[in-house]
């Protein structure tokens, strides 16, 4: 799906998403990612959203957001409790939802001026 809407130059805006691959605005990524304002990260090493552990998310966390979405591919599932208690341990939202979901509330929450950061599961 194609998403037209226009912010600033600056930023990292998802202006489209599909199986298999995002496009962070001139850049079709076809990798697992992580997107923030002015960060795109490319190599994430889970291969899934059910693989997510603790220890990938120090990427996540150098980053400092204030919420962080799960685009966890075509359907939406939750990472494991070990994941969850570690983003409530710093105080930093969760939340998981289907690729497209995370996609379109980046977007709302980043031309908003929010510290959110978005983990892509392309798949």
């Amino acid at each position: 799906m194609k998403l037209t809407r226009d912010g600033a130059s600056d930023v990292n805006l998802i202006r489209g998403y599909g199986r298999g691959a995002v496009r962070i605005g001139e850049r079709l990524v076809s990798s697992h990612c992580i997107v923030a304002a002015d960060t795109l990260i490319t190599e994430f090493e889970a291969g899934s959203a059910a693989e997510l552990a603790v220890a990938h998310l120090e990427p996540i966390f150098e980053l400092a957001p204030e919420v962080v979405l799960l685009g966890t591919g075509a359907r939406q599932c939750f990472p494991a409790a070990a994941v969850r208690e570690a983003f409530a341990a710093r105080g930093i939202g969760l939340e998981a939802m289907d690729l497209g979901a995370a996609c379109r509330t980046y977007n709302v929450l980043v031309q908003e001026e929010r510290r959110v950061v978005a983990l892509l599961f392309v798949s």
